[in-house]
């Protein structure tokens, strides 16, 4: 059960190692990069990443990184925008309680504050896939890939 003090903080000196620990379960690693790439990720790309660390009173549970306003393919419109969830680790030994939903829902609102009409995920079709997990909370599939990965989107009212 999630409790009342779960929210998603900035990853600090503090919690740093706690965040760069976490790890998915084994049959997720090839669907997902380590956290400790998302932050350097987060690092290279600057304002268009918000890197969050997962906390559920002063555990840190998981990690979302959420991309903000990026320019999602400069050589076909290099002036469409896009925002959503760029990254999501949820512990292995967390899962299947609510975390990721939690996580997912509060990008969500944090996209909807800074005024995005919409938000984009992308998967692997692998085994394992988080597509259900997606589907489930309202994505829907746009027919594009990025690389070989489903895009999908999902609007902000």
């Amino acid at each position: 059960m999630i409790s009342s003090s779960l929210r998603l903080v900035p990853v600090t000196e503090e919690n740093f190692d706690a965040v760069c620990a976490v790890r998915v379960a084994p049959a997720q690693e090839h669907l997902v990069s380590p956290v400790v790439k998302s932050l350097a990720e987060a690092y290279m790309h600057g304002p268009v990443a918000w890197p969050r660390a997962v906390v559920d009173g002063d555990e840190v549970v998981g990690f979302v990184m959420a991309f903000v306003d990026i320019v999602w393919n400069p050589a076909k419109d290099p002036d469409e925008r896009r925002s959503g969830i760029w990254r999501l680790n949820i512990s292995a030994a967390h899962q299947g309680k609510g975390y990721g939903r939690f996580a997912v829902g509060a990008v969500l609102q944090e996209l909807r504050t800074r005024g995005a009409a919409e938000a984009h995920v992308c998967w692997s079709r692998a085994e394992g896939s988080p597509e259900p997990f997606y589907l489930g909370l309202g994505f829907r599939p746009t027919g594009e890939f990025s690389g070989d990965q489903t895009v999908a989107v999902i609007p902000l009212p």
